[in-house]
């Protein structure tokens, strides 16, 4: 499943001129404990200005005081990048060509890459120490990430485990109807998986058989199958206490639950009539949550509380044409809104007060529609790091500013004039 990158390997995977390292940003990288080293991913290189070379790309100006640069185009996938994950020091890319590559940070150089032939991967998320990864095939796979090991990125199991099968299969009642004449326990999912999420020690996979199922981190076991929505779950996102799931169906629903009792429904975000949601996005104070639509819209909630600070309802806030085509990724730093679509190109909007999105600009540069969007929450001269991944099967990085009313500060000011 693992293989270090070989010489000519690495030859193969494309980086044009990046992001350079300097030996004051590598001891920079810190440890949380004494065994982090080895049995968990390392914590992330803290970026500094003077580790980025941006001589190479003229930077871009839109609107006002914002502007973004072009850093670095990344290439190797056999297939369209399907989703990213930041997993401590590294980015990691997936595709539709079954492989996963390791970039590390902050020279973004190809590390290794792992999980060829298991399917298409549809989904990366990273949870302490493991990678969970869901495939066409209708599996969750588990990796562990250990710089103990030669096996850096070592497979450890597929969910469902053998142990929670083995558990259920004797029992009829344990089954349920797929589609005509076909059964499969509860635990399993009849079609690809699409989405994963994790919250509070459970993680979350939609598929597109219409179910939302839930896993326990601790002893991989599966607990809860929703039938969630009437036809394909597109994207998942959880917050707060609520797990919100976007459908085909042209509807967001949110899930949550009260003690150890089941995940109930809690409210339904309604959407475009005929129009699927493709992703779902929610603030990390939980007080909004955007979605992404096939018609080019991003449509936003206030999350609205009772007084016991729990979540009684929400109000549509902003209903606004991003894109000419379909809204396919998005997600949020800070204030700011980023919005992938399979127009090509990737919106920057600022979230305004009641929750109203505007639009700061447009950045372009992918050659086929842009399927996922990662942000780094490390700051970078007044910015931030953009990460998007292509159907071109490219991963390209972004410096970001950050729109400003006040005057630019001496470290913006440097990027704009080198």
């Amino acid at each position: 499943m693992f293989h270090p990158m070989t010489l000519s390997e690495n030859k193969r995977l494309s980086v044009t001129p990046l992001l350079s390292a300097t030996a004051a940003s590598t001891s920079s990288i810190s440890s949380t404990s004494s065994e982090a080293s080895e049995e968990s991913p390392p914590t992330s290189a803290r970026f500094e200005l003077q580790d980025i070379k941006y001589h190479h790309f003229p930077c871009t100006h839109l609107s006002g005081s914002f502007s973004y640069r072009s850093l670095a185009v990344l290439a190797g996938h056999k297939g369209s990048i399907s989703c990213l994950s930041l997993c401590g020091e590294f980015i990691l890319s997936a595709s539709q060509g079954k492989d996963i590559i390791v970039w590390q940070q902050p020279d973004l150089r190809p590390f290794t890459k792992f999980g060829q032939g298991d399917g298409s991967v549809k989904a990366v998320v990273t949870v302490g120490n493991k990678v969970f990864t869901a495939h066409q095939d209708s599996r969750i796979r588990v990796w562990k990430v250990s710089r103990s090991s030669e096996n850096v990125f070592k497979l450890v199991d597929t969910l469902p485990t053998t142990k929670d099968y083995l558990g259920k299969f004797m029992k009829q009642s344990n089954y349920v109807q797929t589609r005509r004449h076909h059964k499969k326990l509860w635990i399993e999912h009849a079609d690809s998986i699409s989405c994963l999420a994790f919250y509070n020690g459970l993680i979350y996979s939609g598929s597109w058989d219409k179910t939302l199922k839930v896993w326990r981190v601790s002893d991989l076991k599966c607990v809860e199958s929703i039938k969630a929505h009437d036809d394909a779950i597109n994207g998942l996102v959880a917050g707060k206490g609520i797990v919100y799931s976007a459908s085909a169906d042209g509807k967001i629903k949110a899930w949550g639950k009260e003690g150890k009792s089941s995940h109930c429904l809690k409210g339904i975000l309604e959407g475009h009539k005929d129009v699927s949601f493709n992703s779902v996005i929610v603030s990390e104070d939980g007080r909004w949550v955007y979605g992404g639509g096939s018609d080019g819209f991003v449509m936003g909630w206030e999350v609205c509380t009772s007084d016991g600070d729990q979540v009684a309802s929400w109000k549509l806030v902003c209903e606004t044409k991003a894109h000419q085509m379909a809204v396919l990724s998005m997600c949020l730093m800070g204030e700011m809104l980023c919005s992938g679509s399979a127009d090509k190109s990737i919106g920057i909007w600022k979230r305004e007060a009641f929750g109203k999105l505007s639009k700061i600009g447009i950045i372009s540069g992918h050659e086929g529609p842009v399927k996922c969007l990662q942000a780094s929450p490390n700051s970078v001269g007044g910015g931030f790091m953009l990460y998007s991944g292509g159907l071109d099967k490219s991963l390209r990085v972004w410096w970001v500013s950050k729109p400003s009313t006040t005057q630019r500060s001496t470290e913006e000011k440097s990027i704009i004039l080198s």
